[in-house]
């Protein structure tokens, strides 16, 4: 990873903690983009502590489709060329909340997010030559049903429901942006994690907090987690694999839903409507 650079969003705990520290240790130049001015300070610390390397932080809530924009913007701004593109930022979020742009924050952190960095740092990606994008999602994927009358959730709302959905639209997109980016060198895939012990869903309430509680001692470490990111980041023989789904480092079944060209093709033009109306509200 030498003489490249990686960004990495969601680095401020977790897998994506783990996974722009082993990039740094490899010698990458790595940019995070945090919401929190002092977390990410301390990962910056940690990384120069750990591995030597001066890691660059660029701050902004990526649930804000305008700040997602804008971080992606500044980045291009001072990296020429991008060679890993990491979407791992995300949440779960017991009760509906909206964003001030009017958008249901799963929907908006977990998949617009993806979309909008992504799009913004096309330039740098294409730059590179050989560039990828690694998505992060979940087998969650699995019972996620979109509704495209209410991609919102404004009728109903339900957690994992909501979340399922969010994880479906990243190998949507991931499969989407795989073909759309045919010819450019740049490659884009999916993944499963695993079940891991991070501070993910640490605010959620009610019966899911117990959920949450009871799975801790049955959940992989953060380490564990970061595995297949950083092999979709760093292996030699993937090159030019795309449009795939992962899981334990080696190629996984992704729903059949997720595979469905008319539902990528719909949600990255939805998608690209509402950024459009964003960006000129």
């Amino acid at each position: 990873m030498k003489n490249k650079t990686a960004v990495v969003t969601g680095a401020t705990n977790g897998i994506g903690l783990v996974t722009a520290l082993e990039l740094a240790k490899a010698g990458a130049r790595v940019l995070i983009v945090a919401r929190n001015e002092s977390k990410g300070q301390a990962v910056l610390e940690q990384i120069k502590n750990q591995t030597g390397q001066t890691a660059e932080l660029f701050l902004g809530d990526l649930s804000l489709v305008k700040d997602a924009d804008r971080v992606g913007k500044e980045i291009a701004g001072v990296a020429q060329k991008i060679d890993v593109l990491v979407n791992n930022a995300g949440g779960m979020f017991t009760e509906r909340l909206e964003t001030k742009e009017g958008l249901e924050m799963t929907f908006a952190l977990n998949h617009m997010a993806y979309f909008v960095l992504t799009n913004a740092l096309l330039e740098p990606l294409k730059a590179a030559g050989k560039a990828r994008v690694i998505s992060v999602s979940s087998d969650a994927h699995k019972v996620g049903r979109i509704l495209w009358d209410d991609l919102q959730a404004s009728r109903k709302y339900d957690a994992m429901s909501q979340y399922g959905r969010s994880k479906l639209m990243n190998v949507l997109f991931s499969n989407e942006l795989a073909r759309r980016l045919e010819g450019t060198g740049i490659t884009s895939n999916a993944l499963h994690p695993g079940v891991v012990n991070t501070g993910f869903a640490a605010d959620t309430k009610g019966i899911w907090s117990w959920v949450f509680k009871l799975a801790k001692p049955f959940m992989i470490t953060p380490e564990k987690g970061a595995r297949t990111m950083l092999h979709l980041a760093t292996s030699p023989d993937l090159e030019i694999t795309t449009g795939m789904y992962w899981q334990n480092e080696r190629p996984a079944t992704a729903s059949s839903a997720a595979m469905d060209q008319t539902s990528q093709k719909h949600l990255w033009l939805e998608s690209e409507r509402l950024l459009q109306t964003i960006l000129q509200s």
